[in-house]
């Protein structure tokens, strides 16, 4: 074994076990829980630095052969899910007094980043895993309230299918190929044979479990809604992003034909059009939210529908245009004692008179999620719907946009909560704390140069 190449093709992932590591040593030596915070910024920061410094460099290496390889594409995914992570984990300062926060959270970072450089399904399955994992306990840490205990069941018996259908799906395929490389999927779209067929079906709607696309989104509402709100953002983000990342490295460039070209289009199709709907009655901000990366989910999906060269831009540049605005969102979201009161609308109703800052945050954030103009949302939509008509796909483009525009109405009722609507029962109120104006203003200045520069962003991606 080549010790400075495993070392240097996996220095993220190494930093982030450092962290844990030290995180874990902090906890039991005790000392202060606040450092906790500062100390993950610091690895995660790190952490994204080399990878960013590796894909610039052009940095290719096979440390495991047939199992695991990084290359510039899986260095920039890495880089963005942990440059999105620093805003997620700021947020936490409030929620989170304790070190478990971000152990947790460094350790499902661990798994996402494992997952954008596999090879083989081995290697896929203990990412999607150690993703997953942490993220169980996280909507438990939290416990703000009784329904905490039932989404944290829900989402991992949910998790535990996806597990269960990846591992069938890649046994069919072992069974067809003879290999658990993952290039086998991307062979398998294009074999008319049945076994092939079935294993890269199965594989496919694992993918879409993790993702909440419909009818495989039960879990995510209760979810959500169940978690505080710093969880809730890093499972809106982090792992979706994680997930949507690692689809791109399992699809490669192989083109989507026959009977998985119909699931790809319909069921995101499906999702963005319920997801849509069904966000217009909810009066619970995070539920919103729920059901509007299901939305986003059938968006993102609708990449694959485009040619194999251009998905890992177009998901990458979307991913960061929603991460950033998501979180942008929840950095702003006023503070209340009561988890129940925070999470309505209502709470919401009001919000420009008494701060006006925060509510502009949530407009951008709500604009932006919808898809307008010139707010970042809108360039990464774009590229979506202008890929799949390049690929010929003009029809579900069209009912994929038709199914956007639908969106639109529930974000402006944000908007109206925030600046028509009067607060119900004035009280007052505290502001958000330091850390997460922080993420607020970091957030803010990432969407203010994808918005002014796309190009620039986009070729980096």
């Amino acid at each position: 074994m080549n010790v400075s190449l495993v070392f240097t093709s996996l220095l993220p992932e190494h930093l982030l076990l450092a962290g844990i590591l030290t995180l874990i040593a902090m906890d039991v030596i005790a000392g202060k829980p606040r450092a906790a915070m500062a100390f993950a910024i610091a690895v995660v920061g790190t952490a994204c630095a080399a990878a960013l410094a590796l894909a610039a460099d052009g940095y290719s290496a096979t440390p495991f052969p047939g199992q695991l390889s990084v290359d510039p594409a899986a260095l920039l995914a890495k880089a963005l899910m942990l440059g999105l992570a620093v805003p997620a984990l700021l947020l936490s300062r409030e929620a989170f007094a304790s070190r478990q926060f971000h152990i947790l959270a460094l350790s499902s970072l661990y798994g996402a980043c494992l997952m954008v450089s596999a090879d083989s399904f081995l290697t896929l399955f203990l990412g999607v895993e150690l993703l997953s994992l942490p993220v169980y306990v996280l909507v438990l840490l939290a416990y703000q309230r009784p329904e905490s205990a039932e989404a944290a069941l829900k989402y991992l018996v949910l998790g535990g299918a996806a597990s269960a259908t990846l591992l069938m799906g890649a046994s069919l395929l072992l069974g067809w190929s003879g290999s658990l490389e993952l290039a086998t999927f991307a062979r398998a779209l294009g074999s008319g044979e049945p076994l092939a067929l079935a294993g890269s079906a199965l594989v496919l709607l694992a993918f879409f479990l993790k993702a909440a696309v419909v009818p495989f989104h039960a879990w995510a509402p209760d979810a959500y809604e169940g978690a505080s709100a710093p969880v809730t953002a890093f499972m809106a983000v982090l792992v979706k992003a994680g997930v949507l990342l690692a689809a791109v490295r399992l699809f490669g460039a192989a083109p989507l034909t026959g009977p998985l070209l119909g699931l790809v289009a319909v069921l995101p199709l499906a999702s963005i059009v319920w997801g849509n709907l069904a966000a217009m009655r909810q009066q619970s901000f995070r539920r919103m939210i729920a059901y509007s990366s299901i939305a986003h989910a059938g968006y993102l999906f609708y990449a694959f529908l485009g040619d194999g060269a251009l998905r890992f831009q177009a998901v990458a540049f979307y991913v960061l245009a929603y991460g950033v605005m998501n979180l942008l969102a929840f950095a702003a979201l006023p503070p209340h004692a009561d988890d129940v009161q925070r999470d309505r609308l209502d709470h919401l109703a009001g919000l420009f008179r008494r701060r006006p800052y925060a509510a502009i945050l949530i407009a951008i954030a709500m604009f932006s999620l919808a898809g307008l103009p010139p707010f970042p949302g809108f360039v990464a939509k774009f590229l979506i719907f202008k890929n799949a008509i390049a690929a010929g796909h003009t029809l579900f483009a069209v009912l994929g946009l038709v199914g956007s525009y639908i969106g639109i109405y529930f974000y402006l009722r944000v908007v109206q909560y925030l600046f028509m609507n009067e607060e119900p029962h004035p009280t007052s109120h505290a502001g958000p704390g330091l850390a997460a104006f922080g993420a607020g203003a970091l957030c803010l200045a990432a969407g203010i140069v994808i918005s002014v520069l796309p190009g620039w962003v986009l070729g980096f991606l």
